[in-house]
């Protein structure tokens, strides 16, 4: 960690509601990744019988992702990695890695990041038509899908972040359930 900083880098969920106690919230960009919506869910978003989607970090060379990166509160940082831990790992789709961000500030951080295993069953490429399908009936032990979509899509929006197919997504979604 940097200066013994634990930072947690968030793209999806983790932006509006981390689950744990942090000192700063800074917008910031992975390099080399890239935000979508490419891992079934089983548990938060959906159900076995009918899996919904979250967002993963998928790797791609010359890609980035933004997100919003935050510094856990000293004397937080081993209950904060098993609460991430319990929250982030509970299917193993995702690997925990920890990766450079770069923060709008113009430091250059270590960060506790999940990005998405491609070799594990829950990894899929799906076009976005049916993802929004997808999206608009599942519901899963944290709720609608919907709600997962929405919440990331208005959070990306407030802070200032473009992600063209979540855009895209959270427009289809609503016409496909007349929201």
């Amino acid at each position: 960690m940097s200066n013994g900083d634990l930072w947690v880098f968030g793209y999806g969920s983790l932006m509006w509601n981390p689950g744990f106690d942090h000192d700063e919230a800074l917008v910031a960009t992975l390099p080399d990744y890239h935000r979508s919506f490419c891992m079934r869910s089983i548990h938060h978003r959906g159900t076995e019988d009918h899996p919904g989607l979250v967002l993963a970090l998928d790797e791609l060379t010359g890609a980035h992702c933004q997100g919003l990166a935050f510094r856990a509160r000293p004397g937080t940082y081993d209950q904060t990695m098993a609460d991430l831990r319990e929250r982030e790992l509970v299917s193993s789709a995702y690997l925990e890695k920890r990766l450079m961000i770069d923060l709008r500030d113009g430091r250059q951080v270590e960060a506790v990041t999940y990005v998405i295993d491609p070799d594990h069953v829950q990894y899929c490429q799906i076009e976005l038509d049916e993802q929004a399908q997808i999206i608009s009936t599942a519901v899963g032990g944290r709720g609608p899908n919907t709600e997962y979509l929405y919440n990331t899509a208005s959070h990306l929006t407030e802070l200032g972040i473009e992600d063209d197919d979540l855009s895209w997504l959270s427009r289809q979604v609503r016409t496909l359930t007349g929201a």
